[in-house]
């Protein structure tokens, strides 16, 4: 059973049809890509199925449960990194993590492990009582999927996971994030602009363009789709979107590229 079910999402804006009648499934353990040019609705889908925008019509299933009539049901089972900054720079990572697992309702009893588990889990038990704001940009995006994860959901959506990060972060992150899938089976839901990341770790990729589904399926097999030998995701990218992509590590400069990333669409 898949864990996540869309069916003819759609959603507008006045006249503007941003996601149009979307449907696709992605089975548990997935690591799921959302590909596609700015403006083709890959994080506008985010935040329908993280139920933080209503859809205008359509329906969708995450983990088993409707997101418009379960909402709030659907929110205790997945995890939700945005591009925007979501961590405080003020606070200690640790102090980041207590919050979380407030927020998350996680059993008093049980808080104290879970935030080790997560620092180490991340890499970031010697820095837990340092402030976020000296972290650099790979450590803040470890930390915020500590915190999407630290109730331990079945499904983690994460917007741009590796904007404004330099390889080494990206490995870093990514290298986190399929321990995740492999200890936990956590099924991976991610928008992305960098094809190689995609084409190295998703299961399965889906090319939005113009907020409709324009192909779907396994890198490799999308790739051969083409018919010619040695084709990348970049060529199946710009055959089914008919575009191209265009593509300081501080908190100040992770934060300054979330904003414009955000800006972008």
């Amino acid at each position: 059973m898949a864990v996540v079910e869309v069916e003819a999402l759609t959603r507008r804006f006045g006249d503007h049809v941003v996601v149009d009648a979307l449907t696709l499934a992605v089975e548990p353990g997935e690591v799921f890509g959302l590909l596609g040019p700015n403006g083709a609705g890959k994080s506008t889908t985010l935040k329908m199925l993280t139920t933080l925008l209503p859809p205008t019509s359509g329906t969708a299933r995450v983990a088993g449960f409707d997101i418009v009539r379960q909402s709030s049901t659907v929110r205790r089972m997945i995890g939700y990194v945005p591009q925007l900054l979501s961590a405080d720079g003020s606070l200690t990572g640790y102090e980041n993590l207590l919050i979380s697992a407030k927020l998350y309702d996680v059993p008093r009893a049980q808080r104290q492990a879970r935030i080790a588990e997560a620092l180490a889990f991340m890499g970031l038990t010697e820095n837990a009582d340092r402030l976020v704001r000296e972290y650099s940009g790979g450590m803040i995006r470890r930390l915020e999927i500590a915190q999407a994860v630290l109730h331990r959901p079945p499904v983690l959506f994460l917007d741009e996971p590796t904007v404004g990060l330099d390889p080494l972060g990206r490995e870093a992150v990514w290298e986190r994030l399929a321990r995740l899938r492999a200890d936990h089976g956590t099924t991976i839901v991610f928008t992305t602009h960098l094809m190689e990341e995609a084409d190295r770790w998703c299961t399965r990729v889906a090319i939005l363009h113009r907020g409709k589904l324009a192909a779907i399926g396994a890198p490799v097999d999308l790739k051969a789709s083409l018919g010619e030998m040695g084709n990348t995701l970049d060529d199946v990218f710009v055959h089914y979107a008919g575009d191209t992509l265009e593509v300081g590590d501080g908190y100040r400069d992770i934060a300054r590229g979330r904003r414009t990333a955000h800006r972008l669409g």
